[in-house]
């Protein structure tokens, strides 16, 4: 660690790691980020030009500034666009200008390294904290931390957010829209002057969040072009923008959305900020390799396989009882299911999703000797046991609601409008909060429950506390945090799924707490390849969970062959959730040999490297896992939809390793996505082939003619040059 103080002249800082580059000048009273990107190399020629870059440029005089905005920017030093720090004193000291206290650097080249930097307004009396963390996957993480240093007067806290500069190359913006059932729908637009605000006021991540936003050279595909992104990483309100000003200053940037009056600080408090993470690359997949690599990083990060899941949800929904479900697990124990998952419906007055919320006994009604019939059945068939809980939610026909009427989020006597029949627990009330823990630790325990699906199915409306009208969305999310915490510290091995209307609830702050997302509540395989492959770029697909449904959708009524369903659901945490006891005996025999293949190929798809083949045509996607040692890979090629060309053309495959000779192995299960056409089959896939990985990147495979909403699979073994004519020869003869 070394320690500064502050200087009055230039002095510039660089962290870098896993080809990423910043460069920081440390002298201002924030720190100021110059170069976020690449890594260079600089002589000492180039030092003077170097710190000049943090220098006035033009003049002092306001209308000439063309100084790069610090980490949070300051109208005091010029900045006239989104400012990081909005707040006042009962209305004074409503502007800053802090001024260096101290900076220094935690860990070194290869390890986490941290800049932390302190700085002080004595005017205003606060003094301010921020950290640039580069970790070793090359993430950047961005904290500020704000302290009311004043004796005798609170400060009101409107709003605290950081930026990162991105150069004039970042011409174009992608991020993501979408609503319950069409996650993660991508949006591009030029990066024009004005500011692209994504503001989350749901109470939580939403299914209309944009989990990354994204800055880069126009045209930028999963392969090609500079791409700068960022990520706001907490799972309440929310903003994360994209701004460029008239001074052609470009930054991306976040923070927490905070409601009136919901962070004032007393003297002595501090106001922590959410973290923003940010990744530089070339191409897409640059990007989801750098969350990936930090998040299989976690001390927290599942390391076992992860198992086959069943799911009762749309198997029986509500209509729930021993003798269908023991036979339904039974069925799933036939095709290898390794994980039982009991859905909504198993507790008190649950027939229906309008009573029972918050009363998180068993119904004995249904379940007259409890649960533990039901788990004695799952246990004998070697499965593990998982049930749904609700925490967060409480209907007004229940129990608790009406013992405890003021454990509901209200701005007053007034309730919000309900959502899915339910209301908002306040989870901020001490007894509110011991009641949920107690009440699922119980459960836990008696079942020795692996596994909780954590629902969240309404947005924070009006949350306020119902006895003071105070705002309660900022501290809701914090008590949700700590609760999972308890649960996690009083439940060693329980793994915690974070769903939320499906994928409503998706963001890094979130996944420190949990084992896996659930993307979406639809399992249409098509919708879930567009929601699978942007979900990916933060996640990767061990965290998500993906499941073989009916043939037909229920939630889009679209019909699908088996072999689709399942080689969509194979790029994630493979699950079923199907009424199995309608599969045919041909169905079930056929899904079991998917289980099997997602068996061999979940240690490969699950620690890989996700690449995707930016293919001309937008009927065909091609994707697929690389094995970190590049030795072996599996590639999806899909056909979304019908083609005006006749032929596809050729698939290039990237990530592999150019001088390494490659043997095409067809993945047979998926063969039924063939044209039944001359032609339709690639002399790739009839004969054996090896090709090296040049070839296979840059000049590519002919691409076979698929049926629409169909994927054929193959894998990638490298062969030794020794044995390659051997084994060619073998399997010719």
């Amino acid at each position: 660690m070394s320690v500064s103080t502050a200087v009055n002249v230039a002095q510039l800082v660089t962290l870098e790691a896993s080809g990423t580059c910043v460069m920081i000048d440390v002298s201002s009273g924030i720190p100021r980020i110059l170069h976020w990107g690449a890594p260079f190399t600089a002589t000492s020629t180039d030092q003077a030009f170097l710190r000049s870059l943090a220098e006035t440029q033009g003049g002092a005089d306001l209308l000439e500034t063309r100084r790069s905005p610090t980490l949070l920017p300051e109208q005091s030093a010029g900045w006239m666009g989104t400012p990081g720090l909005e707040g006042h004193r009962s209305g004074t000291s409503f502007s800053t200008a802090f001024t260096a206290s101290s900076w220094r650097i935690d860990g070194s080249a290869g390890s986490i390294q941290s800049l932390v930097a302190e700085a002080t307004d004595t005017v205003a009396e606060l003094q301010l904290t921020t950290t640039i963390t580069l970790l070793p996957s090359g993430l950047l993480r961005l904290e500020a931390r704000l302290t009311n240093i004043a004796q005798d007067s609170d400060y009101s806290v409107d709003a605290l957010r950081v930026v990162l500069p991105v150069p004039a190359e970042a011409g174009e913006l992608l991020d993501f829209a979408g609503r319950h059932l069409r996650e993660r729908t991508p949006q591009r637009h030029p990066f024009v002057v004005g500011t692209h605000l994504r503001e989350g006021r749901r109470g939580r991540t939403g299914s209309d969040a944009s989990i990354l936003l994204a800055a880069g050279t126009p045209g930028f595909g999963f392969r090609s072009g500079e791409v700068w992104t960022v990520h706001t990483a907490w799972s309440g309100n929310h903003s994360t923008f994209a701004e460029l000003g008239i001074t052609g200053s470009r930054v991306l940037g976040g923070g927490e959305l905070l409601l009136p009056g919901e962070m004032i600080l007393k003297p002595g408090a501090t106001y922590s900020s959410p973290a923003i993470y940010a990744a530089y690359g070339n191409g897409l997949d640059d990007i989801a390799a750098s969350f990936h690599e930090h998040l299989r990083g976690r001390a927290s990060h599942p390391v076992s396989p992860r198992p086959v899941v069943l799911n009762t949800w749309e198997a029986v929904y509500f209509d729930q009882d021993l003798d269908s479900l023991a036979r339904l697990a039974e069925l799933g124990a036939h095709v290898g299911v390794e994980r039982f998952v009991l859905d909504d419906g198993w507790f008190t007055h649950r027939r229906h999703d309008r009573a029972g919320l918050g009363d998180w006994q068993v119904d004995r009604n249904i379940w007259p000797d409890g649960l533990g019939p039901l788990v004695t059945v799952v246990r004998s068939l070697g499965m593990q046991f998982g049930l749904w809980f609700e925490p967060e939610m409480i209907n007004e026909d229940s129990e608790v609601a009406r013992a405890h009427p003021e454990w509901i989020l209200a701005p007053g006597n007034r309730l919000p409008i309900p959502g899915r029949s339910q209301q908002v627990l306040n989870l901020t009330i001490p007894a509110a909060f011991e009641y949920i823990l107690e009440s699922i630790s119980s459960l836990i325990n008696e079942y020795d429950i692996d596994y909780i699906k954590w629902d969240h199915n309404r947005d924070l409306v009006e949350a306020g506390d119902r006895l003071t009208g105070a705002p309660r969305v900022h501290a809701q999310t914090l008590a949700t945090y700590a609760l999972m915490d308890e649960l996690h510290r009083r439940h060693s091995g329980l793994e915690i799924e974070s769903c939320s209307s499906g994928g409503g609830r998706v963001d890094l702050a979130v996944l420190e707490r949990t084992q896996r997302v659930w993307a979406s509540d639809c399992i249409d395989a098509l919708e879930r390849q567009q929601i699978q492959r942007w979900t990916g770029l933060l996640l990767p697909p061990e965290l998500v969970g993906s499941h073989v449904g009916a043939a037909t959708a229920h939630t889009t009524h679209r019909t699908h062959a088996l072999a689709f369903r399942a080689a969509t659901a194979l790029f994630g945490h493979f699950g079923i959730e199907w009424d199995l006891r309608d599969a045919s005996t041909t169905e079930l025999d056929q899904l079991a040999a998917w289980v099997d293949l997602y068996k061999q190929e979940r240690e490969l798809i699950h620690t890989g490297t996700a690449v995707h083949s930016d293919y001309p045509d937008e009927a065909y996607w091609a994707h697929g896992y690389v094995a970190p040692d590049q030795d072996r890979a599996i590639i999806s090629f899909v056909a979304l939809a019908t083609s005006v060309a006749v032929h596809p053309g050729r698939i290039r495959i990237p990530g592999l390793r150019d001088e390494v000779t490659y043997r095409i192995e067809p993945i047979e299960l998926s063969a039924s996505a063939l044209m039944r056409v001359k032609g339709g089959a690639p002399s790739w896939w009839t004969e054996p082939v090896a090709l090296s990985g040049s070839v296979l990147g840059r000049i590519g495979l002919p691409a076979p003619m698929l049926y629409p909403e169909q994927a054929l699979l193959f894998r990638l073994v490298a062969v030794d040059r020794a044995d390659l004519l051997t084994n060619l020869t073998t399997e010719r003869n």
